[in-house]
């Protein structure tokens, strides 16, 4: 019986160092003061995090193409609905009441 794809030790202490220094990277730009580009360099770092944990510790590096198209499909999905999102949300002042 196949137990499937074994990953070296050596590829998860890699994957844990970068996501540590990653997470430093992130309290430190925290800190600084950088006006309306905390949010987005906060959101970049988190957007690389999460793709490291989804492509090592849920192994779709080592998946099947078929795997990669519902990865792939499911974070599209996800950016259409943050973006209709926040397309709602930015757009909530155009409205003027009746007086």
């Amino acid at each position: 019986m196949s137990t499937g794809h074994v990953v070296p030790t050596r590829v998860y202490l890699t994957v844990f160092a970068a996501l540590m220094l990653l997470l430093i990277v992130t309290v430190a730009v925290a800190f600084v003061p950088l006006g309306s580009l905390n949010l987005p360099i906060a959101m970049l770092i988190a957007v690389v995090k999460a793709t490291i944990i989804v492509m090592y510790f849920m192994e779709v590096k080592y998946g099947s193409r078929l795997l990669w198209v519902f990865v792939s499909s499911s974070f599209l999905f996800l950016v259409i609905f943050l973006v209709l999102t926040l397309n709602d949300y930015m757009t909530r002042g155009w409205m003027t009441l009746p007086q």
